[in-house]
């Protein structure tokens, strides 16, 4: 197999899950702590893939819940590093719900993560900065 070269940085992840009922309070939209859990993964994935560090969730900040995510619906969540400290990666989060019939995307959910990373012994350690000419969030 060929591996495929990076060309810029990575510094954004997409996720896809399907709402199912068990994720689903009485109303029939997403509980909001399964969006937070879809949301730190997307946070983790993005640091770390960005990083090539194993990072933790230091920090969430500012989550808001614009509208409700109902069952049956797609949810792709988008996970964007926008600001790198010297161990530290803030990462914007968003989750879009989707019709799969309609095609229909709305943003619900947006929220920002920092992140640390972590050296072999389990301390912060420094992280590569934002490559020049980076879209701005």
């Amino acid at each position: 197999m060929t591996p495929i070269a990076e060309t810029v940085p990575p510094i954004e992840v997409r996720m896809a899950e399907i709402v199912f009922p068990n994720h689903t309070n009485h109303m029939g939209t997403l509980f909001g702590g399964q969006a937070l859990a879809w949301m730190d993964k997307a946070a983790f994935l993005a640091a770390a893939r960005y990083s090539r560090r194993t990072v933790v969730t230091a920090r969430s900040d500012q989550v808001d819940f614009k509208l409700p995510i109902r069952v049956g619906e797609m949810v792709e969540t988008i996970g964007r590093i926008v600001e790198v400290g010297r161990s530290s990666m803030k990462v914007e989060v968003e989750l879009i719900a989707e019709d799969l019939h309609s095609g229909q995307r709305k943003l619900c959910t947006r929220g920002h993560f920092v992140m640390i990373a972590l050296d072999e012994e389990g301390h912060p350690t420094s992280v590569p900065a934002l490559p020049e000419g980076m879209p701005a969030p």
